[in-house]
């Protein structure tokens, strides 16, 4: 069984593909689509349509358990704030077996809607410094 780790917080879930309904976030069986089906949630303020970033994940473990980039995705990523070589939209990367992946300190949609992520980091000012 494929499993999916969320390093942020360390839960993982393993999921039959078969068994999994598309619950309308992204491509069926995508990052963002089984991360909602389980219950944690990565903002995707497009609603996994590939038009926009807040979805942006970096994938620690199991590239290439992930299918292979498309050029829209490509596309989209380079406006994403922190990019790296390892950074996917979780709405567009069909999972294939077991991926480790992080949600990045800072996202787009923390600052233009107020607040949501679950992972907020350096994205917070530290009013003691």
């Amino acid at each position: 069984m494929p499993k999916i780790t969320l390093l942020n917080d360390g839960s993982s879930y393993e999921f039959t593909p078969e068994l999994v309904p598309h619950g309308g976030h992204g491509k069926h069986l995508s990052l963002l689509d089984l991360a909602e089906h389980f219950g944690f949630h990565i903002e995707h303020a497009c609603g996994g349509a590939c038009a926009c970033t807040t979805c942006h994940v970096i994938i620690k473990k199991g590239e290439e358990n992930l299918t292979p980039m498309d050029d829209d995705e490509m596309d989209r990523l380079d406006m994403a704030p922190g990019l790296t070589l390892r950074s996917r939209l979780g709405c567009q990367c069909i999972v294939k077996g077991d991926v480790e992946f992080e949600i990045p300190s800072w996202n787009v949609n923390y600052v233009s809607e107020g607040g949501g992520s679950i992972n907020l980091g350096d994205a917070i000012p530290n009013p003691k410094k």
